[in-house]
């Protein structure tokens, strides 16, 4: 997904214009003959203006696990896979192999609070974005909507693209530590409204649905909730499955090995039904994920190896980003034209820069100062001047760009 953020499309077409505070909500259609047919794929200014600068500045937006010195270990990953060697069959199952299914339902019941399932309520798949293309195929019709939050990731514009859908944005209050506004969230639903998303804890703002939202009950609608970063808990306790705290809505929840157990190469993850999406829905997920059976059956062999053995370096990993965190906010804290709130989760911080109005001349320009950030716009939110850093960067690395990215700051009082 890295490619995301290189195009001129990026955010420039193609965009919801609705208002995430409600009103009347207004969608720009894509008017094409195919995916992005017509669009500018061009490198947009960012990247043409980091490819210039190749080898002169520090990454601070890279949220890949195997290029910042966190490598699961090799030797756990060669014997789990000794068991599919000695006996290689492909029998594959419409919902996901036995065994890796029973090992996501341990780690279900491992949760706080636990959630119970059986091994029927887990579709495994070969990613959480093929995961989101069932369950918008699963939940939608052309012309329906979803709604999303307005922080959000590209990738599900994309999505909603392909499957020519409507994502239609509630609104995060960032005073209230980006929580989810509920009169937003009731004003963007409408009759042709089908789903939910939920993401938590969220990128990049680190938000974490703790407790019970009545706005979110009351709507009586499916929620699909991206969990991707709930093994990484920051100021919040612990990270609730929502399944746990809306039991008698369906919710759908979204995970897998790529940032759990930095394990992006080996492409698995899942969606975990809660005993209300699987009664209303389970049949046909089967029918969807039968259709494709994306996950290799090697990876789905060793997937529970890797949960049994892998804690250690989960925790450990944890342990790196906890650290790389306090980190930042005790630097970042420091500087007078940055306004930083602690994450309640993931590795992401989302600081305000003060004085700033274009977050395109403000990322540019900390460029040309040798530290890459991404904007605020990049996540579709367009209200201050803010800038995403992953503190998944090798610690070194990351104070390095930081203290870059401070100096350069306390260089201006102004620059837009």
């Amino acid at each position: 997904m890295l490619a995301v953020w290189h195009y001129a499309v990026c955010y420039s077409r193609g965009r919801i214009v609705a208002s995430a505070t409600g009103g009347v909500n207004e969608w720009e259609q894509w008017d094409m003959a195919g995916f992005l047919d017509g669009e500018d794929l061009s490198p947009n200014a960012i990247e043409r203006a980091r490819q210039a600068a190749a080898g002169r500045y520090i990454d601070l937006t890279s949220s890949n696990p195997t290029h910042q010195e966190l490598l699961f270990p090799d030797d756990i990953l060669r014997d789990a896979s000794a068991a599919y060697w000695s006996n290689r069959r492909y029998n594959p199952e419409p919902r996901g192999l036995q065994a890796a299914r029973k090992a996501i339902v341990q780690y279900y019941a491992e949760r706080t609070p636990a959630l119970a399932l059986d091994a029927d309520q887990i579709v495994v798949t070969a990613s959480t974005s093929e995961a989101y293309s069932l369950l918008f195929a699963l939940l939608t019709n052309p012309g329906d909507n979803v709604l999303a939050p307005v922080i959000t990731y590209p990738l599900f514009e994309y999505l909603a693209i392909v499957h020519h859908i409507e994502l239609r944005p509630y609104a995060l209050d960032e005073r209230r530590g980006w929580r989810i506004d509920p009169t937003s969230l009731r004003l963007q639903a409408d009759e042709r409204t089908r789903a939910v998303l939920v993401v938590s804890p969220h990128n990049p703002t680190g938000a974490v649905q703790t407790a019970r939202l009545p706005a979110l009950r009351a709507l009586d609608l499916p929620i699909i909730c991206d969990e991707v970063f709930a093994a990484f808990p920051y100021r919040a306790a612990t990270v609730p499955p929502l399944g746990a705290l809306y039991p008698d809505l369906p919710v759908f929840h979204l995970n897998g090995i790529s940032k759990m157990f930095a394990l992006p190469d080996l492409k698995l993850g899942w969606i975990a039904l809660n005993d209300a999406a699987h009664d209303r829905f389970g049949e046909r997920l089967e029918v969807l994920n039968d259709t494709f059976l994306s996950a290799n059956t090697l990876t789905q062999t060793m997937l529970p190896s890797i949960f049994e053995r892998g804690r250690a370096f989960t925790a450990a990993m944890h342990q790196r980003i906890r650290e790389s965190l306090d980190m930042a906010l005790t630097m970042l804290s420091g500087c007078d034209v940055v306004r930083v709130r602690p994450p309640d989760g993931g590795y992401y911080l989302f600081p305000e820069i003060i004085g700033w109005n274009d977050e395109e001349a403000l990322t540019l320009y900390l460029l040309k100062h040798g530290v890459l950030v991404h904007p605020g716009y990049f996540y579709g939110y367009e209200q201050g001047a803010h800038i995403v850093i992953s503190c998944l960067i090798e610690p070194t690395q990351l104070r390095a760009g930081i203290e870059r990215l401070i100096m350069a700051l306390s260089g201006v009082t102004r620059y837009a």
